[in-house]
C-alpha cells in the first residue's frame, strides 16, 4: 500500500489487545515523594548524591504523597464474569459528588462516560487518543494510564484490578492503586487479587473491605465437544488465537451457507471491534456467529450463547503454551449474560481431548496473584541520569531492570518494548523528557510499519519540532484491502495514525494535524470493515447492513 513512505516491509504477527498505553503526560509522572525531590539539592554534592540509591524501589507507596495524606476507604468488589461487581461500584461512583473511573480499555472508559452523562452526571472522557470535556463535569472516565493523581476525588473506581499482575501493563494498575487520592477507592476484579492488594495496602493506612459476588446467570460446561463446525449454532462464539485461524474458521463456517461470522481480535482497531460486536449482537443482522481471539475477554458486552474453544493453546510471544486457569475462566465467562437473550451460558471445546483441561479449569479457583508490576517514575530516571550524564535512555532502563531493589510483592515490568523504542530515540538529539514521551507512546515495535512510523515522527520532530502528517502519510490513497497481507498493512497504518493522535495530545504544538489523522483513522476502520464482510454482505439484505456509529453502546 503506497500511502506510507516507509522503506522496509517485513512479516508481522498478531499482537495482544492492549489498546491504550502508559502515562498521559510527563507532568503526571512528577508524583514522587518529597524525600526524592530533596535529592535534587543533594546532587550538588557528588558525595551525597552517590549515597542515594535511585534503584531502591522498595517503598513505591511513598511516591504518592497526596494519596498518603488521606485515609482511604478501599472496597474490593470481586467475583466471576457477569456477577454485577462493576455495576455496584459504578452505582456508587454515579451517586458521588466527584469521581473517576479507570478502565483497561478505551471502549470501557467511553461506555462509562456515556452511562454517567445519560444519568445526568456530567462526565469527561480522557484517553490517550480522545478528550471529551463536558461543562461542569466533576467526574472523569479514563483509561488507567491516564488517571490524574493530583486531584482529590470523592470516589474512584479501578476496573480489572487483577491486571496489576500483567507483565507489561501491571505498573499502571499499581500506580492507580497506590496513587489515586479518593475518599473511597473501589477495585473491581478477580478474587485472585485480594490477598496481594491487602498486603500492598498494609503500609498505606487505608481501610480495606472485601465484597464477594456470585455469577448472576449459570455457566454450564458441556460434556461433549462441538466435533465439527457443521454443528455451529446462532449465538456461538468460536475462540482461537491467531489471525490466520480466525479467518480460516470464518471461511469454513460461511462456506456451509448457514451462518455469517463477525470477527474480533486484538489487531483490529477498537472502533472496528466495537462495530463487529454490535453486528453480532443485533438480532436483525445476519451475522449471527462470532469468531474471536481472547480480545473478547473484557471490554465488549456480547450476547453469546456458547463459547467454543477451537484450541486451549496459544503462542504468548515466547512459546506455545496451555491457557491458564484465569484465561480460560475469563473467556468462558463471556457466555450467557444476565437478562440477555442467552441468560444461560454454555462452554465446550472443538475437540474432546481438550475437555478435561476446560472442566478442571472452570472448577478451580484462579491462582492467587503474588506480585504487582512496578516501573520507576520519570523523576527517578531523571535524577539517576544526572549521576550518569553519559548514559542514554536505553542504558538507564537496562540499569534499573538489572539493579532495581524490590520487595517480594513487586516485579519490574517487562521493558522489552520500551528498550526497543529507547534504542531508536537514543540515536537522536532529544532531551530525556522527549525521549521518555516517545517511550510511553502506543507503538508496536514488532510491527515494521508502526515502528517506522515512530522513527519518522521522532526524526521529523528533531529537525524542526513540527511534524506534519503528510510527511509520512498521503491522505486519499487508502483502499479496501484485497488480501490478508493488505489487511494487516491497513491495520498497521491505523496504528501509525493512532500514534500521531496520541502524540498530538501530548505535544499539540508539534503535531498539529490531529483532526486529519483522526479522520483517516476512521476511514481505515471503515475499509477494514468492508474487507471483513466482503464475502458475507452480498448474502444479506441492505436493510440489515446499516453501519452503527463509532463506539455504539454494546448493551442489549
Amino acid at each position: 500500500m503506497s500511502s506510507l513512505l516507509f522503506r522496509r516491509r517485513i512479516s508481522r504477527t498478531l499482537i495482544p489487545d492492549y489498546t491504550d498505553f502508559y502515562y498521559s503526560t510527563l507532568e503526571s509522572n512528577f508524583e514522587t515523594s518529597y524525600s526524592i525531590y530533596q535529592c535534587v539539592r543533594k546532587l550538588s554534592s557528588s558525595r551525597a548524591g552517590n549515597k542515594f540509591d535511585f534503584t531502591d524501589l522498595t517503598r513505591p507507596h511513598s511516591w504518592y504523597p497526596t494519596a498518603r495524606q488521606k485515609k482511604r476507604n478501599v472496597i474490593l468488589h470481586v467475583g466471576p464474569t457477569n456477577s454485577g461487581k462493576t455495576y455496584h461500584a459504578l452505582k456508587r461512583l454515579e451517586s458521588s459528588p466527584s469521581g473517576i473511573y479507570c478502565g483497561p480499555l478505551r471502549l470501557l472508559a467511553w461506555e462509562v462516560s456515556q452511562r454517567l452523562n445519560k444519568a445526568k452526571v456530567p462526565c469527561d472522557l480522557i484517553t490517550g487518543q480522545e478528550r471529551e470535556e463536558i461543562d461542569g463535569a466533576r467526574h472523569k472516565a479514563a483509561t488507567v494510564e491516564m488517571a490524574d493523581l493530583k486531584y482529590d476525588y470523592s470516589c474512584a473506581v479501578v476496573d480489572e484490578i487483577q491486571m496489576l499482575g500483567c507483565r507489561t501493563r501491571g505498573f499502571s494498575f499499581t500506580r492507580a492503586l497506590l496513587g489515586i487520592c479518593a475518599d473511597e477507592l473501589h477495585l473491581c476484579g478477580d478474587p485472585a487479587a485480594v490477598p496481594l492488594v491487602q498486603e500492598i495496602l498494609k503500609v498505606t493506612d487505608d481501610v480495606v473491605e472485601v465484597q464477594y459476588y456470585e455469577r448472576l446467570s449459570p455457566l454450564v460446561p458441556l460434556k461433549v465437544p462441538l466435533g465439527s463446525f457443521s454443528n455451529v449454532q446462532t449465538g456461538d462464539c468460536i475462540v482461537t488465537f491467531s489471525r490466520y485461524e480466525i479467518y480460516k474458521i470464518k471461511k469454513e463456517i460461511e462456506n456451509r451457507k448457514k451462518h455469517l461470522c463477525s470477527v474480533v481480535y486484538g489487531s483490529l482497531p477498537p472502533e472496528t471491534r466495537s462495530r463487529q460486536a454490535t453486528m453480532f449482537n443485533d438480532e436483525n443482522n445476519d451475522f449471527d456467529v462470532l469468531v474471536a481471539s481472547d480480545a473478547i475477554g473484557m471490554g465488549l458486552n456480547l450476547n453469546i450463547s456458547r463459547i467454543i474453544f477451537s484450541t486451549l493453546k496459544k503462542f504468548d510471544g515466547t512459546e506455545v503454551r496451555d491457557l491458564t486457569v484465569s484465561e480460560i475462566k475469563q473467556i468462558a465467562g463471556r457466555a450467557g449474560r444476565y437478562k440477555s437473550k442467552y441468560p444461560v451460558g454454555e462452554v465446550t471445546c472443538l475437540k474432546s481431548a481438550d475437555l478435561p483441561l476446560l472442566h478442571s479449569s472452570l472448577s478451580s479457583p484462579s491462582p492467587t496473584l503474588e506480585q504487582a508490576g512496578l516501573f520507576p517514575t520519570f523523576d527517578l530516571l531523571l535524577l539517576f541520569s544526572r549521576l550518569h550524564p553519559t548514559y542514554g535512555l536505553q542504558q538507564i532502563l537496562e540499569h534499573f531492570v538489572e539493579h532495581a531493589k524490590l520487595s517480594d510483592k513487586y516485579f519490574i515490568t517487562n521493558c522489552e518494548e520500551m528498550l526497543k523504542v529507547a534504542a531508536v530515540v537514543d540515536e537522536l538529539p532529544l532531551s530525556l523528557s522527549d525521549k521518555y514521551l516517545f517511550l510511553m507512546s502506543p507503538v508496536d515495535m514488532d510491527d515494521d510499519i508502526s515502528s517506522q512510523g515512530l522513527t519518522q515522527f521522532a526524526e521529523s520532530y528533531c529537525r524542526n519540532h513540527i511534524v506534519r502528517l503528510k510527511e509520512i502519510f498521503s491522505p486519499g490513497t487508502l483502499k479496501i484491502p484485497k488480501s490478508h497481507k493488505q489487511l494487516k498493512e491497513l491495520e498497521s497504518i491505523h496504528k501509525v495514525l493512532d500514534l500521531y493522535v496520541w502524540l498530538s495530545f501530548h505535544m499539540d504544538d508539534s503535531f498539529p494535524d490531529r483532526e486529519l489523522a483522526a479522520s483517516q483513522k476512521s476511514i481505515c476502520s471503515m475499509l477494514i470493515e468492508e474487507f471483513l464482510a466482503i464475502n458475507g454482505w452480498e448474502k444479506a439484505s441492505p436493510r440489515k447492513l446499516s453501519r452503527p456509529t463509532p463506539y455504539k453502546s454494546l448493551s442489549p
